[in-house]
């Protein structure tokens, strides 16, 4: 039998991620000249962190990802790869989540899934022809911006739960 709190609580969900979904566009956005190519910046890449904490939050991170390629990116193709990079980043982390109860080594393990999974976008940027230079200073140079990214939030994060507590949020 369905109580009356599970309509409110997946509500609560959708509308969470929906929210996440818009900060990361802002966020991207905010620091668009950087965003996109061999070297990124995005400081919206923070929000992946959000998965170590919730893993019901990874919908609006991944929503995020997929429409802001999609519209102000490389368009389909990009919206693919990077999609698929960050489901499979956010999947792992997902599916460690039970198993990894330190949520400092959750934090380090998805920083390392997210940087490693970078090898997608070299990929795509190389055979497109997105980039000039060969596979892998584009792989190192986007490994890199996504490490220090993901190496800079994760304390932030790390704080930043534990005056929110994105687990009991959604």
């Amino acid at each position: 039998m369905q109580t009356s709190a599970t309509p409110n609580k997946n509500l609560r969900a959708l509308t969470l991620n929906a929210i996440i979904m818009a900060l990361y566009l802002a966020l991207t956005l905010f620091v668009a000249p950087v965003a996109s190519g061999p070297i990124q910046f995005r400081i919206s890449e923070s929000l992946n962190h959000l998965v170590v904490f919730n893993r019901k939050l990874m919908w609006g991170v991944l929503g995020g990802v997929i429409f802001y390629n999609l519209v102000f990116g490389y368009g389909v193709i990009d919206a693919l790869y990077g999609g698929t990079q960050t489901f499979v980043s956010l999947g792992l982390t997902a599916l460690i989540y039970n198993k990894v109860k330190n949520e400092k080594l959750r934090l380090a393990l998805n920083t390392l899934f997210f940087t490693v999974s970078m090898v997608f976008i070299a990929i795509m940027l190389v055979s497109t022809g997105g980039t000039t230079e060969g596979f892998l200073p584009t792989y190192f140079f986007l490994a890199f911006s996504e490490f220090i990214i993901m190496a800079l939030s994760a304390p932030l994060m790390y704080f930043l739960n534990k005056a929110v507590d994105f687990k009991a949020r959604a």
